[in-house]
């Protein structure tokens, strides 16, 4: 699949691009939100909704899955889509991230990782090759390369060590890859995604940039941003990144939803987005709206007829009042997390909605200071 993604128009004043992604399950038309189903669905939403939401493409998580259920329980069911009964495209990431912030005595060596289970303390060792067998199992349409994250703050020795590492798998995984998929239709072949870290510092990022533009990977995928640095050093290191990588490929910033932060990097020329955020917030009440966020539970929302945006076309905000979402939250009702959630995830994906409208229109800019001044508080 050489000519897989299409740039379609680009912005005129800036980086911003609208394109579309084949996949083997399907088009992803970009900039796009990707709901996050880490286990094999997105919390508290049903597939039914995933689909009248507008999902294009969803994240799932190989470290998870490879541990719960399990690989052979994909092996018998035919892949995680048949699984889960999804018929998009799956976006995997590598659960290199994962590996690092859950697992128990985890140890990193030139060969792999070994690390103890989170759930029940077994012990496993996870490699750039095996990453990539585990994904052909679960039969996702993006696989990602294994990587090596550090901790924020990093000193620039342990980024720079990290860094090496990542490169070396990449090499290796990419490598393993091409062997695993060499003989597959190119229709139904998967893509993949090499992960460039680097942490604050912007010349490893760079470096880590030119490297996987030249690995000839699918497509790259910005990891170990949005982990609590400031503002001002993610997009210092994601600039760095963009400057390095080739424009006839799609880009991931991986784990970023906020949405100012994804107005911000769409600007920069990044076409994919996934995070927990939306649904994380909606089940402590937050939602996301055209006028900024909202805490349901508020006492002013106690009474209130209107809907949570009345710029959105959900279901939640068709049909349900803030006093009954308010209600529904304050009684512990599993169908507040539900609807909020729903809306939450529709907002995000109508807002790269619109930022694919503006690049095609050359009218980026006007369109994110009219979001920001909108949105943000004054």
């Amino acid at each position: 699949m050489e000519h897989h993604f299409k740039v379609l128009h680009k912005d005129t004043e800036t980086a911003a691009r609208a394109g579309v992604l084949t996949t083997n399950r399907g088009l992803v038309h970009t900039p796009v939100f990707m709901p996050v189903a880490t286990q094999g669905t997105v919390k508290a939403v049903t597939e039914r909704d995933l689909v009248e939401i507008g999902t294009e493409c969803m994240l799932s998580n190989t470290y998870h899955l490879y541990l719960r259920p399990g690989l052979p329980t994909f092996e018998k069911f035919g892949g995680l889509n048949n699984f889960m009964k999804h018929e998009g495209p799956i976006l995997t990431d590598s659960g290199g991230f994962q590996v690092y912030s859950l697992s128990r005595l985890r140890k990193i060596t030139d060969s792999g990782v070994h690390f103890a289970s989170h759930i029940d303390g077994s012990p496993h060792f996870f490699t750039p090759e095996k990453v990539i067998d585990y994904q052909a199992s679960i039969g996702s349409s993006i696989w990602t390369c294994l990587d090596v994250c550090v901790k924020n703050p990093a000193s620039r020795a342990d980024a720079l060590d990290a860094l090496k590492k990542t490169k070396k798998w990449a090499e290796r995984a990419k490598v393993h890859f091409d062997e695993k998929t060499r003989h597959m239709d190119p229709a139904k072949r998967p893509q993949l995604f090499g992960i460039i870290q680097g942490s604050i510092y912007t010349d490893l990022r760079a470096e880590a940039a030119k490297h996987m533009a030249e690995l000839g990977v699918d497509g790259f995928a910005v990891g170990g941003l949005s982990v609590g640095e400031s503002k001002a050093q993610m997009m210092e290191s994601l600039a760095a990144v963009m400057e390095n990588l080739p424009k006839n490929k799609p880009v991931y910033f991986m784990g970023l939803g906020t949405p100012e932060d994804i107005w911000n990097s769409v600007e920069l020329g990044v076409d994919m987005f996934d995070c927990v955020l939306p649904t994380r917030n909606a089940r402590n009440g937050q939602a996301l709206t055209s006028t900024g966020k909202l805490y349901i539970k508020n006492a002013p929302f106690k009474n209130d007829e209107s809907p949570l945006d009345a710029e959105c076309d959900c279901i939640c905000c068709r049909n349900y009042s803030k006093a009954y979402l308010s209600h529904l939250f304050k009684a512990g009702e599993i169908l507040a997390s539900q609807l909020i959630s729903i809306h939450n995830l529709r907002f995000l994906i109508n807002q790269t909605k619109a930022m694919r409208l503006a690049a095609a229109a050359g009218t980026f800019k006007q369109a994110k200071k009219a979001f920001m001044d909108a949105y943000l508080p004054k």
